[in-house]
C-alpha cells in the first residue's frame, strides 16, 4: 500500500464510520432513562469524542479522498444537515452541524500527500482504535445488562447487537489499514457478506419502529427483510450472479429509505424514527453499493 492510497483510504474510512460511531453514540444517549444517567451522560461523552475525530479528519480531507467516495453520498446526503438540525431540536442534544456544512464543499482527489500528512493519518489512526474499542466495550455493557434485565433502554437488544457489529467491522478495517494490508477479493466477500446481514437487520428495524397504522410500509419493510434473508442463504455457496443480486436488491432498498427519510422529515410518516435515524441507515446502504460497484469494476 502506498502512501497515497494509505491516506485515501484511511481519511474514506473515517469520514464514514466516524459519523455511524457518533451516532450510534447519540442514539444510545437517547434511549436511557434517567435511573442509567451515567450511561447517557459516558454515551454523550463518546458523541463528543467522535464529533471531534471527525472535525479533524474533514479538515485533512479536501483533495484528499476520491471523487467516488463523494458521489456516492455514504459521507453525508442531500438530507443529513436538516436531518440532524431536526433531530438536535427534537432532543434537546447539541449535534456539531458545522462538520456536514463543511463537507458539503469537500472535493476529490489525492494531491496534497507528504510525510507530515501521513505522520499525522497514522497518529490518528492509532489514537482511534483504543477510542472505538472502548466504544465497543461500553455497547457490550449496555447489551449484557439489558439481556439480564439490569437495564431498560428503548433500542432493542437487537439494535445494540447490531451496533457492536459495525464498530468491530469498523476497529477491523482500520487495523488493517494502519497494517498496510489492501483490500483484496476476499475483503469484497466479507464486506458483501457483512452489509447484507446489516441491510436485513434494518429492515427489521423499520418494520419494528412504524406505527402498527403504516401496514403498507410494514409490509415492505417486512418483504426486504425476507429478501435478504433469502439472499444470505444463497450467499453460502456464493453463486457468481450474488453481486448483481445484492446491489439490485440494495438499490431498491435505498429506494425505499430515501423516500421513508424524506416522509419523516416532511412529518408524513407515523413513527418513532428520529430524522438522523432514517438518514444514517441510508447512508449505509449507499456505502453498501459502492462497495458492491466497485467489486463489479
Amino acid at each position: 500500500m502506498n502512501q497515497n492510497d494509505y491516506v485515501r483510504l484511511s481519511l474514506e474510512l473515517h469520514l464514514f464510520f466516524d459519523r455511524i460511531m457518533k451516532e450510534h453514540s447519540f442514539f444510545l444517549e437517547t434511549a436511557f432513562t434517567e435511573k442509567n444517567k451515567n450511561f447517557k451522560n459516558i454515551a454523550g461523552d463518546f458523541q463528543q469524542n467522535f464529533s471531534l475525530l471527525l472535525a479533524e479528519i474533514t479538515n485533512l480531507a479536501n483533495n484528499n479522498v476520491s471523487e467516488d467516495f463523494l458521489m456516492a453520498n455514504e459521507m453525508i446526503t442531500k438530507n443529513t444537515l436538516e436531518a440532524e438540525r431536526k433531530t438536535s431540536d427534537l432532543s434537546a442534544i447539541k449535534i456539531d452541524t458545522n462538520i456536514t456544512q463543511k463537507q458539503q464543499h469537500l472535493t476529490s482527489g489525492v494531491t496534497n500527500v507528504n510525510r507530515q500528512l501521513v505522520n499525522t493519518i497514522s497518529n490518528i489512526n492509532q489514537q482511534t482504535l483504543p477510542l472505538i474499542k472502548n466504544l465497543i466495550e461500553f455497547k457490550t455493557d449496555i447489551l449484557n445488562s439489558v439481556l439480564s434485565c439490569k437495564m431498560y433502554t428503548t433500542n432493542y437488544p437487537l439494535l445494540i447487537e447490531h451496533i457492536i457489529h459495525e464498530a468491530k467491522m469498523y476497529y477491523n478495517l482500520l487495523t488493517r489499514i494502519e497494517n498496510r494490508q489492501f483490500f483484496d477479493e476476499h475483503y469484497i466477500h466479507e464486506q458483501e457478506l457483512f452489509w447484507n446481514d446489516i441491510m436485513k437487520e434494518h429492515a427489521e428495524f423499520i418494520r419494528g419502529l412504524l406505527d402498527p397504522s403504516e401496514k403498507e410500509l410494514i409490509l415492505t419493510a417486512n418483504r426486504f427483510a425476507q429478501e435478504y434473508e433469502a439472499i444470505i442463504q444463497q450467499a453460502n455457496n456464493y453463486p457468481a450472479n450474488l453481486t448483481n443480486v445484492s446491489l439490485n436488491e440494495t438499490i431498491n432498498f435505498r429506494n425505499f429509505k430515501i423516500a421513508g427519510e424524506e416522509g419523516i422529515l416532511n412529518c408524513k410518516i407515523r413513527s418513532i424514527i428520529v430524522p438522523l435515524l432514517a438518514d444514517h441507515v441510508l447512508r449505509e446502504a449507499n456505502h453498501f453499493i459502492r462497495i458492491l460497484r466497485s467489486a463489479k469494476r
